[in-house]
């Protein structure tokens, strides 16, 4: 992350080097505060996904890094995830798998439970939604205190799955959810703040 400019909100915000039309999305993420409790500040994607040429640029730049690895699916986080997900299976040639808040899916599944900023969660894929050693990214809107992303890829290994590594549109940097994802497979983040 080196290029770097203010976001709606006025926040600093930091785009991956080689990717200055990232700093054209920052102005399309807006600052909700006091939801979906007092005292968080929500960042909304809905004016970058009305926007049919920055929602195409985030595709493009979900999909980089990962055009060149063969990757048989996305999984995408419930719910704002599907959207990015949907579209960057059909950018990589790749399927989609729903990553499920628990309860929702008709099949039989497997779960992981995991702490929320705001509760607890759940999330469950279909126990045949992958095949054994198939080559997966995970995709997600927002990457706040990474309790999510952390339980969907412990979901993907759970599957036998090959965890290629995982894309988000925003990381909101302070909150430090990129400690709880941990190493070993890669991070990309479109937008730092």
């Amino acid at each position: 992350m080196a290029e770097t400019g203010a976001g709606l909100s006025g926040a600093r915000v930091a785009a991956p080097t080689g990717y200055p039309s990232m700093l054209r999305l920052a102005p399309l993420i807006r600052d909700i505060p006091d939801f979906p409790k007092p005292g968080v500040t929500f960042k909304d994607i809905t004016p970058l996904l009305a926007d049919p040429a920055a929602f195409a640029i985030s595709i493009d730049a979900l999909a980089s890094p990962w055009r060149t690895r063969q990757i048989d699916a996305v999984c995408a986080i419930e719910s704002r995830g599907f959207i990015f997900g949907a579209a960057l299976a059909h950018a990589l040639d790749a399927g989609f798998v729903p990553l499920r808040k628990g309860g929702k899916l008709p099949g039989h599944t497997l779960g992981v439970d995991y702490q929320l900023e705001y509760g607890d969660g759940r999330l469950e894929a279909h126990a045949d939604a992958l095949e054994a050693g198939s080559r997966v990214v995970i995709v997600d809107d927002v990457l706040a205190t990474g309790g999510t992303l952390a339980a969907a890829r412990k979901l993907v290994e759970r599957l036998g799955a090959r965890l290629e590594g995982a894309a988000v549109v925003v990381e909101i940097g302070f909150l430090r959810g990129r400690a709880r994802w941990g190493g070993g497979v890669p991070l990309h983040v479109l937008l730092r703040y």
